[in-house]
């Protein structure tokens, strides 16, 4: 404890250390972010303008734009202001704000994904009862469950380990304030704070996805049932898009915090990550768009009343 310092501010040491990369990463995740804002406004516009978009399942589509539009917010500004400034610094402040908001609002997308599966669950196993079960209250309910959990578990997180004393150098070898990067910094025991990273990943990542799997386990008995293959096909189309999105996150997410520590690497770390608070937010609103026909068909409304006006 002989080397502890009061830490004010954090050195990010990012993605690349070469001039003419950095000028290539700056312009890739500019273009990545943009997309990433347009396609999920135009999401949120959309279920805003198109009454047939009114339902539980936009509802909660909604919501998950909301999140991925914060969720890089988070990051992004930060990580792109780093790639142009010699001076890759973040205060103490700024990291415990990023880092919780960043926490926050990851652990808020698994939950609301779970609940997302389970809409689709009671849609396609109870038709004739899902506007009964899945009413404004619920749908309410559950999404507010869903942003509760999460802005109130990543706090234990955040506070447990910005409680901490850290000693030099207080180089984070990452390109936002990741808490499993930012333990190495700690000079105590950080025993606890990873059993809490652990016990958090299987609360918030595992459970969730044994959920969605035993939801869709029941969904493909339910479409297994259906007799018509329109009716199979329309029931397949409507969870496709869902899955695709269930895979990305919650893969590279297990990947990130779920495995032994002794096989981890920093460099693999930040392309991992990367993936999940980046590229995912990206796919999310091409997906829902691209493989929906009442998003396409609300899109080409809203485009031909510009059009006509």
């Amino acid at each position: 404890m002989g080397n502890q310092t009061t830490v004010t501010e954090f050195i990010l040491l990012g993605l690349s250390s070469g001039p003419k990369v950095k000028l290539f990463l700056f312009g890739l995740i500019s273009v990545i972010y943009v997309i990433t804002l347009t396609g999920n406004v135009i999401i949120l516009v959309l279920i805003w303008l198109d009454s047939r978009l009114h339902t539980p399942m936009y509802f909660f589509l909604r919501h998950l734009s909301i999140v991925d539009i914060c969720y890089t917010s988070s990051t992004v500004p930060q990580m792109l202001a780093n790639l142009l400034n010699s001076r890759k610094t973040i205060s103490f402040a700024g990291c415990s704000v990023q880092i919780y908001l960043f926490l926050a609002l990851g652990i808020t997308e698994c939950v609301l994904l779970a609940v997302m599966a389970y809409d689709r669950f009671v849609a396609i196993c109870y038709p004739l009862s899902y506007t009964l079960i899945m009413n404004r209250r619920v749908c309410v309910g559950l999404t507010a469950v869903s942003w509760t959990c999460g802005f109130l578990l990543a706090m234990i997180h955040a506070v447990q380990t910005l409680q901490m004393p850290f000693c030099g150098p207080n180089e984070i070898n990452h390109f936002y304030c990741d808490i499993l990067a930012l333990l190495k910094l700690v000079c105590a025991d950080t025993h606890l704070n990873e059993i809490i990273v652990f016990v958090i990943g299987v609360l918030i990542l595992l459970c969730p996805f044994v959920l969605i799997l035993i939801s869709y386990v029941r969904i493909l008995g339910a479409i297994l049932r259906i007799h018509s293959v329109e009716g199979r096909r329309k029931a397949f189309s409507t969870c496709a898009s869902h899955l695709t999105v269930v895979a990305l996150f919650y893969g590279s997410a297990m990947f990130m915090y779920m495995r032994p520590g002794s096989t981890r690497s920093a460099d693999q770390d930040k392309m991992v990550s990367l993936f999940y608070s980046i590229i995912t937010p990206m796919f999310n609103p091409m997906i829902y768009s691209l493989r929906n026909k009442d998003v396409k068909g609300a899109l080409v409304k809203v485009l031909q009343n510009i059009k006509g006006t």
